[in-house]
């Protein structure tokens, strides 16, 4: 229960400080995708289901607040939160190397998704300068920040998995 309501606390949080923060701090119209800084790093420190469960939250506030496909943006971080939550198994807190892999991977993962689906699509077949202009400057930014962020996550996840911990012990008492 506990951690249900972290998470929840977290993705509120973090959109919020994706919507409103970053906004403010973008370079040439690209801002840090923090939403997959979260959906990835409660998927390889929780497993597969808190992924999901992340994901489609985070992807599901997109949607309602900012496109008009509701469940596109649900679905896509659903399925990172599910592919960073099956390397749980070989996520070790204290080495940093995973988490930013992860993060890259979903980050270009989501941004490649992205435009095969909304750009591609529409006949708008720049790919090169959509990498170059986007994607890369994004992933650099989400980078970055990833790494300032990752304690503060590791942290919060730790604690609430400590006190999920304890809270069993007395159930079972």
């Amino acid at each position: 229960m506990k951690k249900i309501i972290l998470n929840t606390c977290l993705v509120f949080l973090f959109f919020i400080i994706q919507c409103s923060l970053f906004h403010i701090f973008s370079a040439n119209g690209v801002y840090p995708n923090v939403l997959i800084i979260l959906v990835a790093t409660c998927g390889f420190m929780q497993g597969e289901k808190s992924g999901i469960l992340v994901g489609f939250f985070c992807g599901l506030l997109m949607d309602i607040f900012f496109f008009e496909i509701v469940g596109f943006y649900a679905l896509l971080y659903m399925y990172i939160g599910y592919a960073n939550g099956l390397f749980r198994n070989v996520f070790y807190p204290d080495d940093i190397k995973l988490p930013l892999i992860m993060i890259t991977l979903s980050d270009l993962v989501y941004s490649f998704v992205v435009y095969i689906l909304m750009f591609l699509l529409r006949n708008r077949l720049h790919l090169d300068h959509y990498f170059l202009h986007v994607m890369l400057p994004e992933l650099a930014y989400t980078l970055l920040i990833s790494i300032l962020l990752y304690p503060f996550l590791l942290l919060m996840i730790h604690l609430s998995n400590k006190i999920s911990a304890k809270f069993s012990r007395e159930q079972d008492e």
